[in-house]
């Protein structure tokens, strides 16, 4: 019996490492949804510009490591799995700008279809002129107004925090 509660213990610890890794580097996570099929709540960053934390990179380490001078520390990707979090699709996006007005002055990558990885690009938005666009780039680019924003999913079960992987 002390087995399986020591891993939903640790998968709690987990989900809230990862949720306040979101709030260090700037994120300010908030909850966005709730699933009544799983029980999950979805939290999203929120914070109203691209995360200060997070800026500089590149999306993904393939990109990363095709510059050849100015290599950024870092890539959206490796970021985000390291935190413990998704990048957010263009979908979930688009549901956070319903929330707010987001990246009205940075931008922010989002997750990227194969194909279009595939050939080299990656996707990012933001929010401009009243509208949200989302935009391609190159993988290996990076700016100091774009980072990226990132979703966590938690089930909370009576008054403890318990979280499915």
């Amino acid at each position: 019996m002390i087995k399986p509660i020591r891993n939903i213990a640790g998968r709690a610890i987990e989900k809230l490492w990862s949720l306040n890794e979101m709030e260090r580097t700037g994120g300010e996570p908030d909850v966005v949804g709730h699933d009544k099929k799983t029980g999950e709540y979805i939290f999203y960053d929120c914070s109203a510009e691209s995360p200060k934390g997070r800026r500089n990179v590149c999306y993904d380490r393939e990109g990363q490591e095709a510059r050849k001078a100015f290599k950024p520390e870092n890539n959206a990707i490796d970021m985000a799995a390291a935190m413990g979090i998704e990048l957010l699709t263009e979908e979930q996006y688009r549901e956070l700008q319903k929330l707010g007005n987001f990246d009205t002055k940075t931008s922010s990558w989002v997750k990227t279809p194969s194909d279009i990885r595939k050939l080299g690009g990656a996707l990012f938005a933001d929010r401009r002129y009243g509208n949200v666009f989302v935009y391609h780039n190159s993988a290996p680019s990076y700016y100091g107004a774009r980072a990226f924003r990132g979703s966590l999913r938690v089930s909370v079960f009576s008054d403890n925090l318990f979280c499915r992987k």
